[in-house]
């Protein structure tokens, strides 16, 4: 295994792969370092004497300035580095495109809904129009799963998704509410839906039910609790008409150009931009040229990188949406009074990751070089196939909702430090390092980390491949054995 990796010829950085101690001599391409301290695994260590002021460059693009000289060995981490960002920025389309050729087809076994969507999951949700029913919600799940246990079928999950939401909202920050969970009663990883208001909260019932659309009334029911007797009893007995048609939906060859999956990171180390990011890169552009569909999102963590995507904009069109995306969210931090490049975490910090530069050169990697089609609001769902960008916080849990949201099937979420959770959809966890994989099994789903131990991509990639076709082919993902499934939505304004 080596020692360090210089990622870019331009670099004026390596990374080290483990603890170096310092005193170390290193041989890098033909020059000898030696450490002038301890370099943590996943930081970074200079390659020459590097000036007050001085620019680093990693993955060989500007990452910060230097706030203090740092000697030739010496480490350079969030102490004596800076961001270079500042502000809003003008912007101009330099197209830079790179079709994908298309590669040997491939299937997975999928479950075809009447609209022509593909679910990957056949599972019964419990949606609460408010918060109010939460309670409500949970105990029909509870209920209905131990009244179905030993004959599910098909089935492979009946799930409440409780959250805190519509009612005392206003404005966009209601829309939103009402468009997440729109997107959810049409979401084709469910095959039915019982949607379970109140009565008297903003987000009423009828209306809810007349922005979704025409729905099929044998898969998606809706009830009021405050118009019926009991309405655990009602409840169920919605829950048992709908599990007849489920359970009867059986799983049928499907060509990978109707999977849509969204691309994650969170919890990032240093180790994120070599090695889990880059790979998820190669799976979407082998995706895209199967035909399929891949979802950037994170715009916060686009900052610094974002002309990357910009330049690989199909037309001038999508061009400016990106701009728009990316300039409405730095207002949206300047409106609410927050410096625009409060990033990255203290953990991400820790895992050896500096400035927002850095952060942001490493995320987009998950995106790999295909052209982008198509910019997603907040709430939208897809309509164009190949790579899209999202519009949506960083946050884990919001960013990865936002990705199920849209209509992806699965989220790849990308970790160095290592997260339990998972969204509505199946939430499949690659670890950046073989450490975090060994040391959290019950979390990992797989193991990007051998990259690092000398693996190379082409190795790895269909291994990986074969592994997202099988979890969307029914296999369980990390997240759903532990039972870990939540609903996070982006709240945006005042509460009443």
């Amino acid at each position: 295994m080596a020692e360090y990796i210089r990622i870019d010829g331009k670099d004026n950085v390596a990374v080290a792969v483990n603890r170096l101690s310092k005193g170390t001599s290193l041989n890098v391409d033909g020059r000898a370092v030696i450490l002038a301290e301890d370099i943590p695994a996943g930081n970074k260590f200079a390659l020459s004497d590097l000036p007050a002021g001085g620019t680093v460059v990693k993955y060989g693009f500007p990452i910060g300035h230097l706030t203090k000289a740092v000697p030739k060995g010496g480490l350079v981490d969030h102490n004596c580095l800076k961001t270079g960002l500042d502000g809003l920025l003008e912007y101009s389309y330099s197209p830079d495109l790179e079709e994908i050729p298309a590669s040997e087809p491939r299937t997975f076994r999928g479950f075809e809904r009447a609209n022509g969507e593909v679910g990957i999951r056949n599972q019964i949700w419990i949606i609460p129009t408010v918060g109010c029913v939460n309670g409500t919600c949970l105990r029909l799940a509870e209920l209905f799963n131990a009244e179905i246990s030993g004959r599910a079928g098909s089935v492979d999950a009946v799930v409440a998704f409780p959250h805190d939401y519509g009612c005392s909202q206003l404005g966009d920050d209601f829309q939103n509410t009402r468009k997440v969970l729109r997107d959810m009663v049409l979401h084709p990883n469910a095959g039915g839906v019982l949607v379970v208001g109140l009565g008297c909260e903003n987000n009423q019932l009828g209306e809810f039910m007349d922005f979704v659309g025409p729905v099929d009334a044998s898969r998606i029911k809706a009830f009021e609790t405050q118009k019926v007797d009991d309405e655990i009893e009602y409840g169920l007995a919605m829950l048992r008409e709908i599990f007849i048609v489920v359970s009867s939906d059986r799983r049928t060859e499907c060509p990978a150009s109707d999977l849509r999956i969204g691309l994650k990171c969170g919890g990032s180390d240093g180790f994120s931009g070599i090695s889990a990011n880059p790979l998820v890169g190669r799976f979407s552009d082998w995706l895209v040229s199967q035909g399929g569909t891949t979802v950037l999102t994170e715009v916060p963590e686009m900052f610094g990188a974002e002309t990357l995507l910009m330049n690989r904009c199909a037309d001038k069109s999508v061009f400016d949406k990106t701009v728009s995306m990316i300039n409405g969210f730095k207002k949206y931090f300047i409106g609410n009074g927050m410096p625009i490049y409060e990033n990255p975490s203290p953990g991400n910090k820790e895992g050896g990751i500096s400035t927002l530069e850095e952060k942001s050169l490493g995320c987009t990697q998950k995106s790999g070089r295909s052209i982008v089609r198509d910019v997603l609001e907040y709430g939208d769902r897809l309509k164009t196939k190949g790579l899209n960008l999202l519009s949506s916080p960083g946050n884990d849990l919001v960013a990865a909702g936002a990705l199920a949201s849209s209509g992806c099937q699965m989220v790849l979420f990308t970790t160095g430090r290592g997260t339990p959770f998972g969204t509505f959809v199946p939430t499949m966890k690659i670890s950046t390092n073989t450490p975090l994989f060994e040391h959290k099994p019950g979390w990992m789903d797989f193991n990007a980390g051998r990259i690092i131990d000398g693996d190379s991509f082409d190795a790895l990639l269909p291994q990986f491949i074969d592994k997202v076709l099988a979890a969307a082919s029914g296999a369980p993902v990390r997240n759903e054995y532990n039972g870990f499934r939540e609903l996070a939505i982006f709240k945006t304004g005042v509460t009443l």
